[in-house]
């Protein structure tokens, strides 16, 4: 099952080494880490998506809430949360396919950040079905250059 875990955590020197050692000291893989400040300039925000067991999930999360730097840990994976991933994504886009890949620009609200004589470089935000599928598109044209951000989430509830 895919985890979406969002670790708010005092600006400090280490706290991302230690947090993502316990990730790996217990065999997972983070698939996204998406580290940012948040209002609060002494607060950072992680979102960390893994793929996992639960059990092995919960026993991480406790042991997040232990460490001295973590303020809260959340696991938004059976809860309702606003994602969005950003994706630069360059394709080949000459003068004979240009529009075509333009008009699915237009149908993924995705905006052009750059214009090359054989390319054009994308910007797109959006959920990771949304990012998936606007790839899926763009690789029909050929796909030079990407850059996915990962994941970053917050719950949805009014608080």
């Amino acid at each position: 099952m895919r985890h979406t875990i969002s670790v708010l955590v005092e600006n400090k020197f280490g706290a991302l080494t230690r947090i993502a050692g316990l990730f790996s000291g217990r065999g997972y893989n983070i698939d996204t880490l998406n580290v940012g400040p948040t209002q609060d300039e002494k607060i950072s925000r992680m979102t960390i998506v893994v793929k996992g067991d639960d059990r092995v999930l919960d026993q991480v999360i406790r042991q997040l809430n232990k460490l001295v730097d973590v303020i809260e840990v959340q696991d938004f994976s059976d809860s309702q949360y606003v994602d969005r991933e950003l994706v630069l994504i360059k394709v080949k886009a000459d003068s004979s396919n240009r529009s075509e890949a333009m008009q699915i620009c237009d149908i993924f609200r995705a905006k052009i950040v750059d214009v090359q004589l054989t390319t054009l470089s994308i910007e797109v935000t959006g959920n990771e079905q949304k990012i998936d599928k606007f790839i899926n598109m763009m690789s029909l044209f050929g796909i030079v250059d990407l850059c996915r951000s990962g994941k970053v989430a917050m719950p949805r509830r009014g608080e």
